[in-house]
């Protein structure tokens, strides 16, 4: 540590006390004080090694005064609103229902069924493309396949996982309906 931040560290030490009671009498807050009087120190030793502070004293009391006008413009421009119970439950929660939830999971459990039923160099490709975001010519060239074959590949991949979600929503779709009545 340097002379002038030795120097100035036992200079605010010796007034830690007096600069806490000036922050309490002019923040009216305890705890936010003492926050204040540890920032004071933090930004007279980060600043202090450019330059000999003349009268220390001073200095650190300039500095936690210029601390609580910012705090105080800071609290100013804070906006707090009151409401009513009743108009915040009428908020509604960003987070998705547990219904929502659960049919997500399902739709993405049978997108990886329907990955997983690929045939395995049509997997790879499309992995590599859509989850991996691999380009094609990446693709083609990390396998040493044409870049026709890839196009290929992610066409079959696509139909395939387009048929086999589609064939799982009618699936879905047939088992709600309620049965029909024979006369």
């Amino acid at each position: 540590m340097s002379e002038g931040r030795e120097g100035l560290l036992s200079v605010f030490l010796e007034h830690r006390d007096a600069l806490l009671r000036f922050l309490v009498r002019r923040l009216g807050n305890p705890a936010l004080a003492e926050d204040l009087t540890q920032e004071t120190w933090v930004r007279a030793a980060s600043a202090n090694g450019a330059r000999t502070v003349g009268n220390p004293r001073a200095y650190l009391f300039r500095i936690a005064a210029n601390l609580a006008l910012d705090h105080q413009r800071h609290v100013a421009h804070r906006v707090e609103v009151e409401s009513v119970e009743r108009v915040v439950a009428g908020i509604a929660d960003p987070q998705p229902s547990p219904e929502t939830t659960a049919i997500d999971r399902a739709e993405f459990g049978a997108l990886l069924a329907a990955v997983d039923a690929l045939p395995p160099r049509c997997r790879e490709v499309f992995i590599m493309a859509r989850f991996e975001g691999a380009t094609y010519s990446q693709v083609a060239a990390h396998l040493g396949i044409a870049h026709s074959t890839v196009v290929t590949h992610m066409v079959t991949a696509l139909a395939a996982l387009e048929r086999a979600l589609r064939r799982k929503t009618s699936l879905e779709e047939g088992s709600s309906e309620s049965p029909s009545r024979t006369s």
